[in-house]
């Protein structure tokens, strides 16, 4: 006798079916798992035997065989606990084959026969109900699982609990979908004195979904305005809650089951790896980049990251997607993020401070930020200078613009944007996601435009990705300005071009919110 139950695996964020069969043949007892099980598939005996023995139940004397087709998928996890476990039960004759084989199951068995937490239990119940299938899974993962829509979903809290149900004396309530009630608290931009061209470009990055790069000395309040980001930000919609979720689901960062409508603000160390920058590892999980999606992705002191993870992030800031190929696997994640990134003048920090600058200075500065090559430059769109507070501005009174009435205008341009999009038939949600004719479409230069940014492209060297980023923010300018038109002015094209930067090791570098030239 062969018993049956589905469940699945991932590549990305990919769920591909997998079909557990489990037979009981006649000869020495023996419990084999066959199908490319990793090592966490293949310990799954022992917690299966656990937690049957947990529940009063002994394997049967005969030869158990386990096989996870298609026998050429890797096999990677410990959800594969739950429905080996079923499929086994089935074939002992404790519950029915043909029940359990209308369910995808997934879920790790504990030793005394509860469920525990894995990872992928949203995408796996979409997954399911587009299959016509219930899903099983783990008690505390129920919340997470109903968010797939019309699908019924089974979520005890043991394996006791699962088999009452399916005899009919216990019956498993469905469970409801949990959507974090208590808003995020974020800093606001009242606590940051000074620094209004920094808040100004803040409050661009916001409104348009653009990079922003911050450069200035020790204490001048780079990572301040960067923690106050994500307060300028309108919260994600449905859609975009359960894509991000999606992705926090398979690298099992759901805690509860709960989804937030908050966008996503990762700020790793500067030690960070490329893998857990982008993605990868031996399970190719998600990365920094993807848990970022729709959100924020802030790298503080940039030059000390390693520059190999810098240089990974150049594919997915022009795709939104990142792409890993392994010798064991090729999945793709989406990665469509903002990046802002915080860094000081040169390695001391006080290039513009004589007093503390170091003995190499100028030279020093040049050596630094040409840490970070120039196509990473040339993807960032807005470059800005902020300088140390003067002694006097920390005594006056706070601002009276609060990070409230900067949101507003925020989203006012986010509507703009999206509703322009919207009419024009396009799945993209901001201007930096647009390119190609789309752009030229919505952010068309007038004459006097026009003649300043040629002009201003040719004196600064700029390339056509940078000529067509300096449009992008000029159109979010006007936006800012709620300029629904797709024409765009002089006045605009100005602020956008004043945000550009001089490359490194073309003549100019930063000093202290200034740039100076080198003689290079």
């Amino acid at each position: 006798m062969v018993a049956r139950i589905n469940t699945v695996a991932f590549q990305g964020i990919e769920v591909l079916d997998v079909d557990v069969q489990v037979q009981t043949t006649s000869g020495l007892p023996a419990f084999s798992i066959v199908g490319l099980a990793d090592k966490a598939v293949a310990e799954s005996r022992e917690r299966v035997r656990g937690a049957l023995h947990a529940m009063g139940l002994a394997l049967p004397s005969k030869r158990i065989t386990v096989n996870l087709a298609p026998a050429d998928l890797i096999k990677e996890g410990s959800h594969f606990d739950l429905p080996i476990a079923l499929g086994l039960l089935a074939a002992m004759g404790v519950l029915p084959v043909d029940e359990i084989g209308g369910y995808t199951a997934l879920g790790e068995l504990a030793l005394d026969g509860g469920l525990t937490n894995v990872a992928g239990v949203l995408p796996a119940a979409i997954h399911a109900s587009a299959g016509g299938r219930g899903l099983i899974c783990p008690a505390a993962q129920g919340p997470e699982a109903a968010w797939a829509g019309e699908v019924e979903i089974l979520a005890p809290l043991t394996l006791l609990a699962l088999i009452n149900h399916f005899k009919g004396t216990q019956v498993l309530s469905p469970p409801e979908t949990r959507l974090t009630d208590t808003a995020p608290v974020y800093p606001d931009m009242v606590d940051i004195k000074g620094q209004e061209t920094a808040k100004r470009a803040v409050e661009i990055a916001a409104a348009g979904g653009h990079n922003l790069l911050m450069v200035g000395p020790p204490g001048a309040g780079k990572s301040m305005l960067a923690a106050r980001l994500p307060g300028l930000l309108p919260p994600l919609d449905a859609a975009e809650v359960l894509e991000t979720s999606m992705i926090r689901s398979i690298a099992g960062e759901l805690q509860n089951g709960v989804l937030s409508a908050a966008r996503p603000f990762r700020d790793p160390h500067h030690s960070a790896s490329m893998p857990s920058l982008v993605g990868g590892g031996h399970r190719a999980r998600p990365g920094e980049a993807s848990l970022a999606h729709l959100g924020v992705l802030f790298l503080d002191e940039l030059p000390e990251f390693q520059r190999g993870a810098l240089e990974a992030l150049r594919q997915p800031l022009e795709s939104g997607r990142v792409s890993i190929a392994r010798a064991n696997a090729h999945v793709t994640y989406p990665a469509r993020f903002q990046l802002i990134a915080a860094m000081n003048p040169c390695r001391c920090g006080y290039l513009d401070n004589p007093a503390e600058a170091c003995s190499r200075a100028p030279k020093c500065a040049q050596d630094y930020q040409s840490k970070i090559s120039g196509p990473l430059f040339d993807r960032i769109d807005l470059h800005v200078d902020v300088p140390a507070v003067n002694p006097a501005d920390l005594n006056l009174p706070p601002p009276a613009e609060a990070s409230a009435d900067i949101a507003a205008r925020v989203l006012n341009a986010r509507t703009i944007q999206k509703r322009r999009f919207a009419k024009m038939g396009v799945p993209i949600r901001t201007n930096a996601e647009a390119d190609g004719k789309l752009l030229d479409d919505i952010a068309t230069p007038d004459e006097g435009g026009r003649k300043l940014l040629v002009e201003a492209s040719e004196k600064m060297g700029l390339s056509a990705r940078g000529y067509h980023r300096v449009l992008k923010v000029a159109r979010t300018l006007a936006d800012l300005d709620a300029a629904e038109d797709t024409l765009i002015n002089r006045i605009h094209i100005a602020e956008a071009l004043s945000y550009r930067r001089i490359r490194p090791g073309r003549g100019a570098m930063m000093v202290g919110g200034k740039r100076a030239a080198t003689g290079a």
